[in-house]
């Protein structure tokens, strides 16, 4: 089994074609989405890939607040989050407000007979042999007790920390395969770089607020991609 995860999509249509091509040409056997599919440039069109796509997706916070839950949010980026998200729900069709609503609160997967993996957002709530999830995206890998705690990263929003300032954000798409064979698991954070230039024209034609801002916070100082 070769499980393909990408989370925290954001919109960003082009770093999710470029992980699905990627994942396309590594054969694996299943994606799963993590959540916080639309909320970003191009939503629509982020949405419509997916549901072709066909696979499971779990409910996101930013998914919920699309659809009228109260956002919860605080930090450098809130207000500029919190119009995206209404911007980007003004922008769905009923159809695609229904799609929406059918995605899953947490998914349970079987890896072997004695392996599960629980796939979730934000918080997971109950026992796994792997835990999966988006939510803060940074990528991490940790142990937890005999399970592994897995996050897959962004696709679409890769955070970049900075001693001081703004959070920035990163020139490449993250996403994440387990694979399980044979009584052994392994687990792959990749990353792969994109087109940050067309991404911010993309961005600054959409008409989503603040399109400015968040193309300032595109960071194409190089680092390790791969």
């Amino acid at each position: 089994m070769r499980l393909g995860l990408i989370a925290d999509i954001h919109g960003n249509l082009p770093a999710l074609d470029k992980v699905l091509a990627e994942l396309d040409r590594d054969g694996v056997d299943q994606i799963v989405c993590l959540g916080d599919v639309a909320v970003g440039p191009q939503p629509v069109e982020t949405l419509e890939r997916l549901q072709a796509l066909g696979c499971p997706t779990i409910m996101g916070n930013w998914d919920a607040c699309m659809l009228g839950e109260e956002p919860r949010v605080d930090g450098e980026l809130a207000e500029m989050l919190v119009d995206a998200c209404t911007w980007s729900a003004s922008q769905l069709s009923p159809a695609q407000r229904r799609y929406m609503q059918g995605f899953q609160d947490t998914l349970d997967l079987r890896l072997d007979a004695d392996v599960t993996l629980l796939a979730f957002h934000g918080s997971p709530r109950h026992e796994a042999s792997v835990f999966a999830g988006g939510h803060t995206h940074f990528q991490m890998f940790r142990r937890f007790g005999e399970s592994v705690v897995v996050n897959a990263g962004s696709v679409g929003q890769p955070f970049r920390r900075r001693r001081r300032g703004v959070m920035r954000l990163s020139p490449w798409a993250e996403y994440c395969i387990v694979a399980y064979d044979g009584g052994s698991l392994a687990i792959e954070l990749r990353r792969t770089a994109i087109d940050v230039e067309g991404l911010v024209g993309t961005m600054v034609r959409s008409g989503m607020p603040h399109a400015a801002r968040w193309a300032e916070l595109w960071s194409t100082a190089p680092s390790a991609v791969g």
